[in-house]
Protein backbone atom coordinates (compact mmCIF):
# COMPACT_ATOMS: atom_id res chain seq x y z
CA UNK A 1 0.00 0.00 0.00
CA UNK A 2 1.36 3.46 -0.90
CA UNK A 3 1.96 6.21 1.63
CA UNK A 4 -0.89 8.20 0.12
CA UNK A 5 -3.30 5.25 0.41
CA UNK A 6 -2.27 4.71 4.03
CA UNK A 7 -2.68 8.42 4.79
CA UNK A 8 -6.12 8.48 3.16
CA UNK A 9 -7.17 5.43 5.20
CA UNK A 10 -6.02 7.11 8.41
CA UNK A 11 -7.80 10.37 7.51
CA UNK A 12 -10.97 8.42 6.68
CA UNK A 13 -10.79 6.59 10.03
CA UNK A 14 -10.19 9.86 11.96
CA UNK A 15 -13.11 11.66 10.31
CA UNK A 16 -15.45 8.76 10.98
CA UNK A 17 -14.34 8.13 14.56
CA UNK A 18 -13.80 11.71 15.78
CA UNK A 19 -15.77 14.89 15.28
CA UNK A 20 -13.10 16.98 13.58
CA UNK A 21 -13.91 20.62 12.93
CA UNK A 22 -10.80 21.99 11.18
CA UNK A 23 -7.86 20.94 9.05
CA UNK A 24 -5.54 22.11 11.82
CA UNK A 25 -7.25 19.71 14.22
CA UNK A 26 -7.00 16.92 11.65
CA UNK A 27 -3.29 17.65 11.11
CA UNK A 28 -2.76 17.32 14.88
CA UNK A 29 -4.56 13.95 14.93
CA UNK A 30 -2.42 12.82 11.98
CA UNK A 31 0.76 13.82 13.82
CA UNK A 32 -0.41 11.81 16.86
CA UNK A 33 -0.87 8.85 14.51
CA UNK A 34 2.68 9.28 13.25
CA UNK A 35 1.74 10.80 9.89
CA UNK A 36 3.38 14.03 8.79
CA UNK A 37 1.48 16.02 6.17
CA UNK A 38 1.39 19.61 4.98
CA UNK A 39 -1.73 21.75 4.82
CA UNK A 40 -1.74 21.61 1.01
CA UNK A 41 -1.39 17.81 0.99
CA UNK A 42 -4.23 17.53 3.47
CA UNK A 43 -6.41 19.82 1.34
CA UNK A 44 -5.83 17.60 -1.69
CA UNK A 45 -6.55 14.50 0.41
CA UNK A 46 -9.81 15.99 1.68
CA UNK A 47 -10.85 16.75 -1.89
CA UNK A 48 -9.98 13.20 -2.96
CA UNK A 49 -12.09 11.83 -0.09
CA UNK A 50 -14.94 14.22 -1.02
CA UNK A 51 -15.08 15.43 2.58
CA UNK A 52 -17.57 18.17 3.38
CA UNK A 53 -18.19 20.32 6.41
CA UNK A 54 -21.61 19.96 7.95
CA UNK A 55 -23.14 21.82 10.88
CA UNK A 56 -22.75 20.24 14.30
CA UNK A 57 -24.60 21.33 17.43
CA UNK A 58 -21.54 21.14 19.67
CA UNK A 59 -18.55 21.98 17.46
CA UNK A 60 -20.05 24.36 14.91
CA UNK A 61 -19.02 22.40 11.82
CA UNK A 62 -17.42 18.97 11.44
CA UNK A 63 -16.09 16.99 8.50
CA UNK A 64 -18.23 14.23 7.00
CA UNK A 65 -17.49 11.70 4.29
CA UNK A 66 -20.02 10.53 1.69
CA UNK A 67 -20.16 7.07 3.27
CA UNK A 68 -21.22 8.67 6.56
CA UNK A 69 -24.58 9.57 5.03
CA UNK A 70 -24.96 6.09 3.55
CA UNK A 71 -24.85 2.67 5.14
CA UNK A 72 -24.53 2.25 8.89
CA UNK A 73 -24.24 5.96 9.75
CA UNK A 74 -27.14 7.05 7.54
CA UNK A 75 -30.07 7.31 9.93
CA UNK A 76 -28.35 9.42 12.59
CA UNK A 77 -26.89 11.88 10.07
CA UNK A 78 -29.97 12.15 7.89
CA UNK A 79 -32.50 12.72 10.65
CA UNK A 80 -30.58 15.65 12.12
CA UNK A 81 -29.09 17.09 8.94
CA UNK A 82 -32.17 16.88 6.76
CA UNK A 83 -35.55 16.82 8.41
CA UNK A 84 -34.88 19.08 11.39
CA UNK A 85 -33.09 21.69 9.31
CA UNK A 86 -35.14 22.04 6.14
CA UNK A 87 -37.46 25.02 6.35
CA UNK A 88 -39.47 24.22 3.22
CA UNK A 89 -39.39 22.82 -0.31
CA UNK A 90 -40.84 24.68 -3.30
CA UNK A 91 -40.69 24.47 -7.12
CA UNK A 92 -40.12 26.75 -10.08
CA UNK A 93 -40.35 25.08 -13.48
CA UNK A 94 -38.04 22.07 -13.42
CA UNK A 95 -36.12 23.39 -10.41
CA UNK A 96 -36.65 22.30 -6.82
CA UNK A 97 -35.73 24.91 -4.22
CA UNK A 98 -34.96 23.69 -0.73
CA UNK A 99 -34.59 26.37 1.97
CA UNK A 100 -32.73 25.28 5.08
CA UNK A 101 -31.52 26.73 8.31
CA UNK A 102 -28.22 28.58 7.90
CA UNK A 103 -25.32 26.29 7.02
CA UNK A 104 -27.24 23.14 6.05
CA UNK A 105 -27.83 23.52 2.30
CA UNK A 106 -24.43 22.13 1.23
CA UNK A 107 -24.71 19.02 3.40
CA UNK A 108 -28.17 18.28 2.04
CA UNK A 109 -26.92 18.91 -1.50
CA UNK A 110 -24.16 16.34 -1.01
CA UNK A 111 -26.72 13.78 0.20
CA UNK A 112 -28.82 14.38 -2.93
CA UNK A 113 -25.73 14.26 -5.19
CA UNK A 114 -24.66 10.99 -3.59
CA UNK A 115 -28.02 9.40 -4.40
CA UNK A 116 -27.11 9.83 -8.09
CA UNK A 117 -30.71 10.30 -9.23
CA UNK A 118 -31.10 9.96 -13.01
CA UNK A 119 -33.65 12.79 -12.96
CA UNK A 120 -31.23 15.31 -11.36
CA UNK A 121 -28.91 17.22 -13.67
CA UNK A 122 -27.15 18.95 -10.78
CA UNK A 123 -27.38 20.85 -7.53
CA UNK A 124 -26.14 24.27 -6.45
CA UNK A 125 -25.96 25.02 -2.74
CA UNK A 126 -25.43 28.24 -0.88
CA UNK A 127 -25.61 28.71 2.86
CA UNK A 128 -29.35 28.23 3.30
CA UNK A 129 -30.68 27.56 -0.20
CA UNK A 130 -30.28 24.51 -2.42
CA UNK A 131 -31.29 24.45 -6.09
CA UNK A 132 -31.89 21.09 -7.71
CA UNK A 133 -32.13 21.22 -11.50
CA UNK A 134 -34.21 18.37 -12.85
CA UNK A 135 -33.90 16.91 -16.35
CA UNK A 136 -36.23 18.18 -19.04
CA UNK A 137 -39.79 16.82 -18.74
CA UNK A 138 -39.32 15.75 -15.09
CA UNK A 139 -42.12 17.22 -13.00
CA UNK A 140 -40.92 18.22 -9.51
CA UNK A 141 -44.10 16.92 -7.81
CA UNK A 142 -43.55 13.54 -9.45
CA UNK A 143 -39.91 13.51 -8.31
CA UNK A 144 -40.69 14.16 -4.60
CA UNK A 145 -41.19 10.45 -3.72
CA UNK A 146 -37.56 9.83 -4.75
CA UNK A 147 -36.52 11.74 -1.61
CA UNK A 148 -37.64 8.67 0.37
CA UNK A 149 -34.14 7.29 -0.25
CA UNK A 150 -32.80 10.14 1.89
CA UNK A 151 -35.57 10.28 4.47
CA UNK A 152 -39.23 9.19 4.19
CA UNK A 153 -40.55 12.44 5.71
CA UNK A 154 -38.56 14.82 3.51
CA UNK A 155 -41.25 15.12 0.83
CA UNK A 156 -43.74 16.26 3.48
CA UNK A 157 -41.89 19.59 3.67
CA UNK A 158 -43.41 20.58 0.32
CA UNK A 159 -46.62 22.57 0.68
CA UNK A 160 -48.55 22.83 -2.61
CA UNK A 161 -49.98 26.15 -1.44
CA UNK A 162 -46.50 27.68 -1.43
CA UNK A 163 -43.81 28.42 1.11
CA UNK A 164 -45.62 31.45 2.56
CA UNK A 165 -48.59 29.24 3.41
CA UNK A 166 -46.20 26.63 4.79
CA UNK A 167 -44.78 29.14 7.25
CA UNK A 168 -48.16 29.41 8.93
CA UNK A 169 -48.53 25.64 9.18
CA UNK A 170 -47.70 24.38 12.67
CA UNK A 171 -46.16 21.07 11.56
CA UNK A 172 -43.34 22.73 9.58
CA UNK A 173 -39.99 23.51 11.19
CA UNK A 174 -38.92 27.13 10.98
CA UNK A 175 -36.87 29.61 12.97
Amino acid sequence: MSRKSERLDIIRHLIISKRISSQEELLEWLRRAGVEATQSTLSRDMKALRAIKAPDTEKGYVYLLPEMVHGEHKQAKVSSAVIDNIRYIDFSGNTIVIRTKAGYAKAIGVMIDNEDYDEVLGTIAGDDTLFILLAENVVPQDFLPAFDSIHPSMKSLYNPEGHKAARSTANCRFF
